[in-house]
């Protein structure tokens, strides 16, 4: 870095020059060495899958947790600084609820998102504290269908039918341009995130090294179980 940028590199509120914030893009690099984690649309809901690959045989895999029930029918996968994720996971609960209690009702997917994103927003914009280290990918259902959405460190968002957030994206988004089709099947879209992440990770998948979450239409989020995993794993 040259030595006059310096002074924008250590400053949150400070554009530099060239109209960047270092520290927001120092955020998305440590999404980027993060966990790949994947999600995709399919025709009755949408499927999270993430890389949970354990880095020593002495830890407890089911003490590992990527995926995340945020409100009975939104759920969201990780990707980044862990304890970064379980801040604003706790905030987007505290907002689903909220929101259950004020108008007796359930949050709408994007709201919700639109509120995860502001709140991370803010700090991208005062003295004193640091961008989150961690990417969302949150999946859920309401009025309107089934919907997945990207949020980033410096607080955008971006709907996506197939997405990917992590140390393997770029892998798994060249399959998802070649292979993912509108209204795929739960079984195939199951089985291709799987494939995807296969790929990126160079590793064959097992239901130790996968978890992943399912919501469908009028159905809560849920984590598939270990059975299940091994029933799509013998597919591929």
């Amino acid at each position: 870095m040259q030595p006059g940028q310096m002074a924008y590199d250590r400053g949150i509120t400070v554009f530099s020059p060239d109209g960047r914030l270092f520290q927001v893009e120092y955020a998305r690099e440590a999404v980027k060495k993060g966990t790949t984690t994947i999600g995709l649309k399919f025709e009755s809901g949408v499927i999270l899958i993430v890389d949970k690959r354990v880095s020593s045989k002495l830890v407890e895999p089911d003490s590992i947790e990527k995926i995340y029930n945020i409100d009975e029918y939104i759920g969201c996968a990780t990707s980044g600084l862990v304890a970064d994720a379980r801040v604003l996971v706790d905030q987007a609960r505290k907002d689903a609820q909220t929101h259950k209690m004020t108008y007796n009702e359930n949050i709408a997917v994007e709201v919700l998102v639109k509120k995860i994103c502001d709140f991370k927003q803010n700090f991208t914009q005062y003295g004193g504290c640091r961008p989150f280290g961690t990417a969302l990918l949150v999946a859920g259902t309401d009025d309107t269908g089934a919907h997945l959405f990207e949020t980033d460190p410096s607080g955008a968002l971006v709907a996506y039918k197939a997405g990917c957030i992590g140390s393997g994206r770029p892998t798994v988004m060249d399959v998802f341009e070649k292979e993912y089709e509108d209204n795929i099947t739960y079984e195939d879209a199951v089985i291709l995130g799987i494939r995807a992440l296969a790929a990126a990770t160079e590793c064959k998948p097992t239901s130790q090294t996968i978890e992943a979450g399912v919501v469908l239409l009028d159905k809560p989020f849920r984590r598939l179980s270990e059975s299940e995993l091994e029933y799509f794993i013998a597919k591929i």
